[in-house]
């Protein structure tokens, strides 16, 4: 037993018809699959993060990052499609790199995807809380601000800064309060490292993942259920802001399209881009948390290349259009605030009042759903790490009634929650998005060595152009980790060593493979 021994695809096919115990229930069709992925992936891209992105790093040149974002993800769907018709039982790429590239990758990969889905249900919980606490202010309720905030911030030019947003302060810009939308002492922004912010907890974040865990422990019929109500009525809404807003575009915003560069890398012009390209990623990572719902998909190898391709494409171009729309409406300045949407709508004066409330209700439902999806991801990876004896049992069982991971839900939602109330979501955003990006790179080599080393093996799904498109994937994916910032490479370094010790303390000597061999 090695550190690359690799699981059979046969012993994994037996093991999602439940070879290996009880198992997950299988009710999940393609439609649900489709809605599954934008559930996920409508949600912070949109709703929250074009505004930083836009405001912090690229301008109107937003649009260019979601692209180059889009077609990064556009490969690494086709790698995902080809290996979720192959395998398709839960565990995403975790799974995927133990039939190919060996326990030890797939363990990395593993405690990876807990930096994308843990993480990712934080960062768009602390975005949801945000458009809760704005929609309340809207009806006159106001919060206490202790108990909206995070208690920890990263302080620095264009970052959540204890309760306000810096907005642009590079170029002398504004601060907003975060609650109340009044000016604040720009002072207050320009510090750097970690701060005491003036928050106790983000109070809102924390209720929204405790409620959304519960669901998800009643099961996933039901979770399902849910999710497809609140995706039609976010993408309607979506469909509106982009259909009226239109009218009130002012172009004199979208120039300059790409700002000069402030004289550092990433701080605008091409390098802001790229750099943004990298950080907006995270808006597109719902299409793989579908590849985690493949052991209760009812005809796997048919409807998961069309849940991940077909949400990837529809999301991409709804992506595209908003972001044209809200840095049209209103100057990419204003719009690093944690409701970008609602700003720019705001723009447009009395004629646009009306769906201000509805983008705020959309938001609050929109995000809500993502959160619902990336919950649901986390524990069905460590359902299947611990049924390969990789963590501990407790994490495998299945809840007799439910036929759900509801322990390892459980302890997945409670983490998020105590992470939502604690952390700032500029910290959470990055660390998710270079965590994606990992998992993307190891996936798409994953079919380079098994399109090598296994011709033989039925493939449902092909990825078409191999050996071209997995490249593309890892060069563009890598890249865009390349480009994020260097303290964001620091977190992951730590993480992963974190992981690395827990493997060799209790992974390595619990694997049930080095116990077969």
């Amino acid at each position: 037993m090695g550190l690359w021994s690799r699981k059979s695809i046969t012993n994994l096919m037996q093991e999602s018809e439940g070879g290996g115990g009880p198992t997950l229930r299988r009710t999940l069709t393609g439609t649900n699959l489709v809605l599954l992925g934008i559930g996920a992936i409508i949600g912070a891209g949109i709703f929250v993060l074009t505004g930083s992105a836009a405001a912090q790093y690229a301008g109107p040149a937003i649009v260019i990052s979601f692209t180059i974002a889009g077609l990064g993800c556009l490969f690494a769907g086709l790698c995902y499609a080809e290996f979720a018709s192959m395998i398709p039982i839960a565990g995403s790429a975790y799974t995927y790199g133990y039939a190919t590239l060996g326990e030890f990758i797939a363990w990395i990969i593993g405690w990876d995807l807990i930096l994308e889905y843990l993480f990712a249900a934080s960062t768009v919980a602390v975005g949801w809380a945000g458009y809760f606490t704005a929609f309340l202010s809207e009806l006159g309720i106001t919060l206490p601000a202790a108990f909206v905030g995070a208690p920890l911030s990263v302080e620095g030019t264009h970052t959540l800064v204890r309760s306000q947003i810096c907005v642009d302060t590079a170029t002398g810009g504004i601060a907003v309060d975060a609650v109340s939308h009044t000016p604040v002492a720009i002072a207050d922004c320009v510090a750097g490292g970690f701060q005491i912010g003036h928050g106790i907890l983000n109070i809102p974040a924390m209720l929204l993942i405790v409620a959304l865990t519960t669901l998800l422990v009643v099961g996933i019929r039901e979770s399902a259920r849910f999710n497809n109500i609140i995706v039609v009525v976010k993408v309607a809404i979506v469909l509106l802001v982009i259909g009226f807003g239109i009218k009130y575009v002012n172009t004199a915003n979208w120039t300059p399209f790409i700002p000069p560069n402030l004289g550092e890398f990433g701080q605008f012009g091409w390098s802001g881009v790229l750099r943004a390209a990298g950080v907006i990623f995270f808006a597109y990572i719902g299409f793989d948390a579908v590849s985690t719902a493949a052991q209760e998909a009812k005809n796997p190898q048919k409807d998961l290349p069309i849940g991940i391709l077909g949400s990837l494409a529809i999301c991409t171009v709804l992506y595209i259009a908003m972001a044209l729309v809200m840095t049209g409406m209103a100057h990419y300045t204003e719009l690093n605030v944690p409701h970008p949407v609602f700003v720019a709508i705001q723009k447009a004066g009395p004629a646009l009042g009306w769906l201000g409330y509805l983008v705020n209700i959309g938001a609050i439902a929109g995000l809500a759903s993502v959160v619902l999806v990336m919950l649901m991801g986390q524990p069905r990876i460590f359902y299947s790490m611990a049924r390969d004896g990789l963590l501990p049992p407790v994490f495998g069982r299945v809840h007799a009634k439910y036929q759900t991971p509801w322990l390892s839900t459980i302890v997945t939602g409670s983490v998020a929650a105590l992470i939502a109330g604690l952390f700032p979501i500029g910290l959470l955003g990055e660390l998710v998005s270079i965590g994606t990006l990992l998992a993307f790179v190891i996936v798409s080599a994953g079919i380079l060595v098994l399109r090598y080393r296994s011709p033989e093996l039925v493939r449902p799904f092909r990825t078409p152009f191999v050996p071209v498109v997995p490249i593309l994937s890892i060069i563009i994916c890598g890249l865009m980790m390349y480009w994020l910032p260097a303290d964001t490479w620091l977190r992951l370094i730590i993480w992963m060593a974190i992981g690395l010790l827990i493997y060799f303390l209790y992974g390595r000597r619990h694997s049930k493979l080095a116990h077969e061999k």
